[in-house]
């Protein structure tokens, strides 16, 4: 008898327990909900159990379907906040700190991923001082899938700004919402859905595919899991017996390069920064040590001091005096090493750097800063260093990135979020896609199409980043996949409810990830003035061109958001425009400010057909804004 009680109160201990309502990880506490809409709440519990939901002063209930899933719609609020919420089915659950605001998702590749601790030294103060209770975010676990779409994601929780939090903010969002809140006073919600590298094929939803046969067909083959299984099988084979091959056979590991009295009187000597493809540029792939004596003075000893190496191509570990002091393991990331009091000591000390090159040329990226610096004192690290081969190696081949392919992070990132109201989208991403710039005409379009359908919200607000300036200018017009990709953003203004923040002055040449990430934010907060916000009479973007008239051998060219003037910044001549003829071939051109208007010509081009502007991977110095300091979208005037 005593068994059968004790088998009886197991069973309704499991009852109760499978009984219970269950939440979403996004409907949590500290969330933000979106003000002056219909806001969702939903979740699972037992199919045919009734879910009461208590927000407010009001009372909201339902059943749930047989599937055990519920879902329940709450009358518009306004911001306002912070409340609790009740939930009962089976067992009852308190959301608490709840605020009511504007919630805009963040979403692109690695610019809008990049968080606030990779900018940290850039923004010090900014970080120190944060604290804002009503700007917060959630973060979307980084996976994907290709055979379903998901209704929940597999952690995540709401944090607010804070001097500990905030380095988990993207950086874009975080200045954005900071705007967006100082000019509104209302709580603002981030949800951070972005990955780095990823192309918008992989954002686009299975049905959006279709129209797009080669991304759809690559979708479906992805749905066989034992493929996916043996490509990424492969691509960690490959890297690994890369990577042993390579530890193997580097003799700056097997005879200790890394030690203070390692004797590298034989070496060569070379610049750093710079790279190390000799003189007919052959690609030297595996291990190089780099090896410099300095002196440091007592001032600099017992104190924590920095270690700033640039930018390597690809791989590093450093070393002090023999002692390990920090590795990085691919090529984006600043070096900035952190040294405890007990690394340097007074007189000589020597750095020695192992750098692995994987495929390309290898080396320190110029125009960044190599020193040693404590809160007083800075030894510059620029100049000779002496360094040795360790191992050469084929290219390391390049491996699938499968979590990139189309349609996997929509299931698993995106489909997810859509039952949760939102005020809008900000969008950071085409770096990946700068290869089929002009397919990105289409693909752009359809993935915000797409976006709206499945909210199912209307023409929300689209706003997002056109591509930064990036790589080495040219002295001479050519041809620009980026150039290609900003003209494919710019012709996407032309869907209702979007808007761009226009950066081409932002980027830097020898970083994808450019560290002025305020400036961002703040252009797209102005955008979203004018876009989400409806404001009248505001100046929120550079000068857009709008049409040409052919005069003589000149060309006039019409701009829209020209503010309270066209002006060349700087106040000195136009920079950056280039001319062609029917044959196509551009040449510089002269250009100026007549009446808000562009006269371009070059006295060689006799019969002008197209102007360019700013048409270049880096049009470093394009130098059109109007007289708000927004600078002018690049341009060409034949686009399609």
């Amino acid at each position: 008898m005593l068994k059968f009680f004790y088998s009886l109160s197991c069973l309704f201990v499991f009852i109760t327990t499978s009984a219970q309502v269950r939440l979403p990880h996004l409907v949590s506490d500290s969330m933000i909900l979106q003000r002056d809409a219909k806001t969702k709440i939903w979740g699972w519990a037992p199919g045919g159990e009734k879910v009461t939901v208590h927000f407010h002063n009001k009372i909201y209930s339902t059943i749930t379907k047989k599937d055990g899933k519920w879902i329940i719609t709450l009358s518009p609020e306004k911001a306002g906040g912070p409340y609790n919420m009740e939930i009962d089915a089976g067992n009852q659950v308190i959301i608490k700190n709840i605020l009511i605001g504007d919630v805009w998702v963040c979403s692109g590749q690695s610019n809008m991923e990049l968080m606030m601790e990779r900018v940290k030294y850039k923004y010090a103060d900014e970080i120190a001082k944060a604290n804002n209770a009503e700007i917060r975010q959630f973060t979307v676990p980084d996976k994907y899938d290709f055979r379903n779409k998901h209704d929940d994601v597999d952690n995540g929780n709401w944090i607010s700004v804070s001097p500990k939090n905030i380095l988990s903010f993207s950086a874009v969002a975080y200045f954005f919402a900071k705007e967006i809140y100082a000019k509104y006073k209302i709580p603002v919600g981030l949800i951070n859905s972005a990955l780095g590298g990823s192309p918008a094929e992989a954002w686009l939803s299975e049905e959006a595919l279709k129209s797009f046969p080669d991304y759809y067909d690559e979708m479906q083959k992805l749905k066989d899991t034992a493929l996916i299984n043996a490509i990424e099988n492969k691509d960690k084979t490959v890297a690994d017996e890369w990577y042993n091959q390579l530890n193997e056979k580097d003799e700056g590991i097997k005879y200790h390069w890394k030690n203070e009295f390692c004797n590298d009187d034989d070496w060569k000597q070379m610049e750093v920064p710079g790279y190390w493809a000799g003189a007919d540029n052959h690609i030297l792939n595996g291990a190089v040590w780099f090896r410099k004596t300095i002196e440091v003075p007592a001032s600099m000893v017992s104190k924590t001091s920095k270690l700033e190496l640039g930018r390597i191509i690809d791989a590093d570990s450093v070393f002090i005096n023999g002692q390990y002091v920090g590795n990085t393991t691919y090529q984006y990331p600043p070096r900035r090493y952190i040294l405890p009091p007990n690394v340097l000591k007074e007189g000589k000390n020597t750095i020695a750097i192992r750098v692995i090159s994987n495929s390309g040329k290898g080396g320190f990226v110029l125009d960044k800063p190599y020193q040693l610096t404590t809160a007083t004192d800075t030894i510059e690290l620029k100049g000779n260093w002496k360094y040795k081969v360790g191992a050469v190696m084929p290219a390391l081949p390049a491996a699938t990135f499968v979590r990139w392919k189309p349609g996997g992070l929509y299931n698993a990132m995106i489909a997810p979020l859509l039952n949760y109201s939102i005020k809008g989208v900000i969008w950071y991403q085409g770096e990946a896609n700068t290869n089929k710039a002009t397919e990105y005409q289409k693909l752009f379009p359809a993935l915000i199409k797409d976006w709206r359908q499945q909210w199912k919200q209307g023409d929300f607000p689209f706003l997002y980043v056109q591509l930064p300036n990036f790589m080495e200018t040219k002295s001479q017009p050519s041809e620009s996949e980026w150039a290609q990709l900003r003209e494919s953003q710019l012709k996407t203004l032309s869907i209702p409810n979007t808007g761009m923040a226009i950066t081409i002055d932002l980027g830097e040449w020898n970083d994808i990830h450019p560290s002025n990430k305020e400036d961002v934010g703040k252009r797209l907060a102005l955008v979203a003035e004018s876009v989400a916000y409806k404001e009248k009479n505001i100046v929120y973007s550079g000068p857009l061109y709008q049409s040409m008239k052919i005069e003589n051998n000149r060309i006039i060219l019409s701009f829209t958001n020209v503010g309270s003037g066209l002006t060349a910044k700087g106040n000195t001549e136009l920079k950056y425009f280039s001319i062609a003829g029917t044959d196509k071939k551009f040449v510089r051109a002269k250009a100026i400010i007549q009446n808000n208007k562009v006269i371009v010509w070059n006295d060689a081009v006799k019969d002008p057909v197209v102007v360019r502007y700013a048409w270049a991977d880096n049009p470093e110095g394009a130098n059109l804004y109007n007289k708000e300091g927004l600078p002018a979208s690049p341009f060409t005037t034949d686009s399609p």
